[in-house]
């Protein structure tokens, strides 16, 4: 009952509303049994339309990843899903704008104080890593998401599974060899 009432403040939140070009609607979904966490950027278009998230490409690619199907992604008894900004931050030159740096602080720890059976938290692209990792961070993602068994148990980096990054991709097939089939065994394992 507790989350729900933070679920509902969440919701309600207008903080960066000023520099929302399409207004909050913010997607996220947790519960206090959650064993996984996916730490997100920001909802694109596509899903500030829907309210639900991860309902694009980069859903359908990290589904793949992850080994599961859309019931299980969809479970928050099994998994939530907080980006690093609730809302659609805009269109910028190249893709969407960052997500807004108002959410994380103000809400993540809430959250996470509210979810005590977490077992992994998956983060997802640069903005994630930087802020959960700190100095822990390599130089880049690449070196991050390739030194991956330095983080867990707690955390798993991976990088963003938009489609946009189909080059990185492809220069870096080990991802896809190695790291996803453990990201799977991992998921199980938890979920």
């Amino acid at each position: 009952i507790i989350l729900n009432k933070l679920l509902n403040d969440i919701a309600d939140c207008t903080v960066c509303s000023e520099y929302l070009p399409l207004g909050q609607r913010p997607t996220l979904a947790a519960s206090p049994s959650s064993k996984i966490v996916i730490i997100g950027q920001a909802p694109g278009l596509k899903v500030h339309k829907s309210g639900i998230p991860w309902d694009d490409k980069s859903g359908d690619r990290l589904r793949e990843w992850m080994g599961i199907d859309n019931d299980t992604f969809y479970n928050p008894a099994k998994i939530a899903i907080i980006p690093m900004g609730f809302c659609y931050p805009g269109k910028g030159k190249s893709g969407d704008l960052p997500p807004r740096k108002e959410c994380a602080p103000l809400w993540h720890h809430l959250l996470f104080e509210m979810m005590e059976d977490v077992k992994l938290i998956l983060l997802v692209g640069q903005y994630a890593q930087k802020y959960y990792l700190k100095d822990r961070a390599k130089a880049t993602l690449t070196e991050t998401v390739r030194n991956y068994t330095e983080y867990l148990p707690e955390f798993l980096p991976i990088p963003h599974p938009s489609p946009r990054n189909n080059i990185w991709l492809k220069k870096n097939t080990w991802f896809e060899r190695e790291l996803v089939p453990k990201l799977e065994y991992i998921v199980k394992q938890h979920i």
